[in-house]
């Protein structure tokens, strides 16, 4: 499956800890990431990182056209929930938007990630293979 990562800035650090944790986990799928996040991941678990450009570059919405494609699997996206930028919140809401569109797993917390993980090892989330036949 395709697992896409985002992190604000000062969620890198719990987005590295995230994947540490379950590098088991995601050893198993492909990784795509905005380039700050993909790189710190990459450098953290040694597991190869598809990464676009960095998100306030674009690479958010490079994202966004993946999961607009059906092409992601499960999105990560640790985010600031103090951050009142509104280009940054345009950005979550429409990223949000087209996760619920298309049917797409995602967590925008520790908690729910960790709960999103647990269920793809588990195969809870397998569905999501059915369709893209």
């Amino acid at each position: 499956m395709n697992i896409a990562l985002i992190a604000h800035d000062n969620k890198k650090r719990l987005m590295e800890n995230l994947c540490v944790a379950y590098r088991h986990i995601l050893s198993k799928h492909k990784i795509y990431a905005t380039a700050t996040t993909g790189q710190i991941v990459e450098d953290a678990t040694n597991l190869p990182v598809s990464k676009y450009l960095a998100g306030h570059l674009g690479g958010e919405q490079q994202m966004c056209s993946q999961i607009a494609l059906n092409d992601i699997d499960l999105v990560i996206y640790m985010r600031d929930p103090l951050c009142n930028r509104h280009y940054e919140q345009s950005t979550i809401n429409s990223l949000m938007q087209l996760c619920d569109i298309h049917n797409i797993p995602a967590a925008g917390n520790l908690a729910t990630a960790e709960a999103l993980l647990l269920a793809l090892d588990r195969g809870e989330l397998d569905w999501r293979l059915n369709l893209k036949r």
